[in-house]
């Protein structure tokens, strides 16, 4: 179990780092929830955190996962991977 300050600390990174459900990703990104889906399911998209277990799972991205993983994907002119 999390102390106060652990709590806290944990409270003001969610709030600088906010979790995202594939819907507000796909609001904020353009990327279908169905295109998540499948980048999970094959392992290419962006990490995620999945709250609960089973199939039907709610599903959490960090906007910096989103970004980092934006920023591998980026392809220099020339055609090198940034």
């Amino acid at each position: 179990m999390m102390t106060g300050k652990a709590e806290k600390a944990t409270r003001e990174k969610t709030m600088q780092d906010p979790l995202l459900t594939p819907r507000e990703v796909h609001e904020d990104y353009g990327f279908s929830q169905q295109t998540l889906a499948n980048w999970r399911w094959t392992g290419i998209g962006p990490d995620y955190i999945k709250q609960t277990p089973g199939k039907g799972g709610r599903i959490k991205y960090r906007r910096s996962a989103i970004e980092a993983w934006l920023c591998a994907q980026t392809v220099k002119a020339g055609g090198a991977a940034a």
